[in-house]
């Protein structure tokens, strides 16, 4: 099969735009969504290109946004291959037009199906029914609700590649992910990028820059990192900056997981090699490696299993080193996988740990497993003088919550695991109220370099990784709706 193409889908309401857009695109192929135009137009669409295009008129019953006749969408879809169109797209259902067109025209159709509310059982039948129409590739895209929802359809893509058509396969949704950003693993003759025109599309940018579609092969080793949510994450971003700088063969990809099971789920059929793991994760990642506590990252052993490690302590304690810990006044804000990190790093620099979370049961349980204090709900004034939040609220997109109220904010020290948005409220308010501040990126970075030497042997320059996060982060701040 050939190396996996990126198409950009360019959604615009006027042809002005539309046509600005395609020349504009860093794709290999751009759709046209002629029905996302305010007047549907094949000639005012095309007029001018020069780059390959595919036409698509997607119609109302299949999440398009065609308001006309059946018989004018098919006019369309057949006025851009007159115009030359490298291809158009067809929906299945409506695969009886393409009796009416000539037979040559048939290897320039993409025939689609579209399912977004799940994965159908019989979709292989499906597939198997779309490919006697002899077109030119042959499309499936369906929502994933959880990773294992993916494997249908890899396993699909992958089948498809002893098949004369070649097949373009998706998984829509964040679950999805692997199948948009690892086109050459699941067996796909191209994906697609946009900007939300379909659910869980990624920018042409990240797949040409981050993900480096077109580059990575089939073979190339599948990293990631697991969590839930996990949109907000920047570790993509750091880690595939960190294989390109070094030059060491790998890739690295979001995992939203329903649960642990899920997760391993993906990986033994990627096959995932290594991998971050955040909340709430971490505990479930130290059963699977056989060991007690939390752990932030795994890797494959020989045999296949996995093994584990934790980068979090030095990385949480990175951004301290300075700080004159011993005998301090330390509030941990959270009971989970970091807060277990975070509660015994403080206590190898002579801290004096309090745990405080929501449920007393949790908090106590984390206490009294560290040897530490359980403290009161919401958190007390006057009791700290370093308070560290390992919860993700205040994590984007929610970004205007707070763990801990303003009133409460009267230490030393404020430092906020959560390092997206910078900075976020907790940090702005404590700033306010005339506290120092510290984010979670710095302590990201620290970790993120020990993970990728963990699994490769090499230590990456923790700029290359620093400026690849900040880059990051601009994107998701910039896609934030103002008022």
């Amino acid at each position: 099969m050939p190396q996996p193409t990126i198409v950009e889908a360019v959604a615009a309401a006027s042809p002005d735009a539309m046509r600005a857009a395609r020349d504009a695109s860093r794709a290999d192929l751009v759709e046209l969504r002629l029905d996302l135009l305010d007047r549907p137009d094949a000639d005012a669409a095309l007029n001018g290109r020069r780059r390959p295009v595919i036409a698509t008129c997607r119609a109302a019953w299949e999440g398009g946004r065609f308001q006309g006749s059946e018989a004018e969408r098919l006019a369309l879809l057949a006025r851009a291959l007159e115009l030359g169109a490298d291809y158009i797209d067809l929906e299945w259902k409506a695969a009886a037009a393409l009796d009416a067109w000539p037979a040559e025209a048939r290897h320039r159709i993409v025939l689609s199906h579209h399912d977004f509310d799940g994965v159908p059982a019989d979709l292989a039948d499906r597939v198997r029914d779309m490919r006697r129409f002899g077109t030119g590739l042959v499309k499936i895209a369906v929502k994933a609700a959880t990773l294992r929802d993916a494997l249908p359809v890899i396993a699909l893509g992958r089948a498809g590649g002893a098949q004369p058509q070649p097949t373009v396969v998706i998984a829509m949704g964040m679950p999805g992910v692997a199948t948009r950003v690892l086109p050459a693993h699941v067996g796909s003759a191209w994906t697609y990028g946009g900007d939300g025109v379909a659910p869980g599309q990624v920018s042409v940018d990240r797949l040409r820059d981050e993900f480096r579609v077109g580059t990575v092969t089939a073979t190339t080793p599948v990293y990631g990192v697991v969590g839930k949510p996990i949109g907000h994450s920047v570790s993509p971003a750091m880690h595939n900056a960190a294989f390109a700088a070094t030059g060491i063969e790998g890739v690295y990809l979001p995992c939203e997981a329903a649960d642990f099971a899920d997760f391993l789920a993906l990986a033994d059929v990627l096959p995932i090699v290594g991998a971050s793991v955040t909340a709430p994760y971490k505990e479930d990642a130290a059963r699977t490696a056989g060991q007690a506590g939390a752990l932030n990252t795994l890797r494959r052993t020989p045999a296949g299993g996995w093994e584990g490690t934790n980068t979090d302590v030095d990385g949480f304690l990175a951004p301290l080193a300075d700080e004159r810990l011993d005998g301090a006044r330390a509030a941990v804000v959270g009971a989970g996988g970091s807060a277990r990190s975070v509660v015994s790093g403080l206590k190898s620099r002579g801290a004096a740990v309090s745990v405080h979370a929501r449920r007393a049961d949790a908090a106590q349980a984390l206490a009294s497993a560290a040897g530490v204090a359980a403290g009161g709900w919401p958190v007390p004034r006057g009791s700290w003088d370093l308070l560290v939040n390992t919860t993700p609220v205040g994590t984007f997109p929610d970004v205007d919550r707070t763990p801990v109220d303003r009133d409460a904010l009267d230490g030393r020290l404020v430092y906020d695991l959560v390092y997206n948005p910078r900075p976020t409220r907790l940090l702005r308010d404590a700033a306010a109220a005339g506290c120092r501040t510290l984010d979670g990126l710095d302590m990201l970075l620290a970790q993120a370099v020990r993970q990728f030497a963990w699994w490769t042997g090499v230590t990456p320059d923790p700029r290359i990784l620093l400026e690849a996060a900040e880059r990051r982060l601009h994107a998701m701040a910039s896609a934030i709706p103002r008022a």
